[in-house]
């Protein structure tokens, strides 16, 4: 019998929510879901590089999250520069310049837009029409993931109600933006993700995990991999991916069948357990917005309706 996503293990505070990183069927799920984030990847890779590190992915988020914020209250602060540092508040991960030239940068790329009769001097933005349907598809991605561990309903929710990802996504956005465990993940996991399209290398490696659960405290092996179809799949130089695989074999994250990076790969099950959890995270968050989202939707409606009665 298929459960709501209000009613499933996955419900905030369900006995299942917070182990999700311990689900024997969430690596499946993890694998798959890599698997779509890639193709997005590879059908707009100008756009996908601005998730794939983890300081891009940190500013992209909250960009968006501005942009949705605005286009749901008009009393909240516009898509500028001064509002994507007060985003961040005293913490301030990242200097100012820093923010400016990445709203600059996507600016230049077609993936930010100037409001129509904004003030010239603050130049407010919000997302183009192409970048709004790919955090769509991102999102959706996510949802039917989780439905996908519970039975949910959630993509359908969302394909059925537009108004839900312009919720979901600032509310999740703002919960990891904060959460030290999102934004310092484990070091096999920022080995990857502290560098230039990292992100994408990882869920590279992650989908090529084969079928069925690992064994306990095994390599698991990936098959051939090449830093050759790795840079060219990614738009890297081959010596940056190589370099980045030479770190981690260097900790025991990588190890290959032969010398000289030849033969099959093997992934340690360190790695592989300690992005399942951290990834947990991001769909935990975005499991929690979307039950927040859905009850501040529904607790419109009826304020709407007590109104007109």
């Amino acid at each position: 019998m298929r459960q709501s996503p209000e009613t499933g293990p996955m419900a905030a505070g369900g006995p299942g929510f917070l182990a999700l990183g311990d689900n024997p069927a969430f690596l499946a799920v993890l694998r798959d879901a890599a698997q779509h984030l890639l193709a997005m990847h590879d059908s707009a890779p100008r756009v996908v590089r601005y998730l794939a590190s983890m300081q891009k992915w940190l500013i992209t988020q909250a960009i968006i999250a501005l942009h949705f914020e605005r286009a749901g209250d008009a009393t909240r602060p516009p898509l500028t520069g001064t509002s994507l540092v007060g985003f961040f508040g005293y913490h301030q991960p990242f200097s100012k310049n820093t923010l400016i030239a990445h709203l600059a940068e996507m600016r230049a790329y077609g993936l930010l837009v100037d409001v129509a009769g904004g003030d010239r001097r603050s130049r407010p933005l919000r997302l183009s029409t192409g970048s709004e349907e790919l955090i769509g598809q991102w999102l959706e991605a996510h949802l039917s993931a989780l439905d996908r561990l519970d039975g949910g309903c959630r993509a359908a929710c969302m394909a059925r109600d537009k108004r839900l990802a312009g919720i979901i996504q600032p509310l999740a956005a703002r919960s990891l933006a904060f959460d030290p465990r999102w934004v310092h993940p484990p070091p096999s996991v920022d080995l990857f993700v502290r560098t230039e399209t990292g992100s994408n290398i990882l869920h590279d490696l992650i989908c090529r995990l084969p079928a069925g659960p690992p064994g306990p405290g095994q390599p698991v092996c990936l098959g051939q991999v090449h830093a050759s179809e790795i840079s060219t799949r990614h738009t890297l130089s081959r010596g940056h991916v190589q370099r980045m695989f030479a770190r981690a074999r260097t900790e025991g994250l990588l190890v290959w069948g032969l010398a000289g990076n030849r033969g099959d790969l093997f992934v340690s099950p360190e790695l592989v357990q300690d992005y399942c959890l951290w990834q947990s995270l991001k769909f935990e968050a975005i499991a929690r917005a979307f039950d927040q989202a859905q009850a501040r939707l529904e607790a419109g409606t009826v304020a709407a309706l007590v109104h007109a009665g």
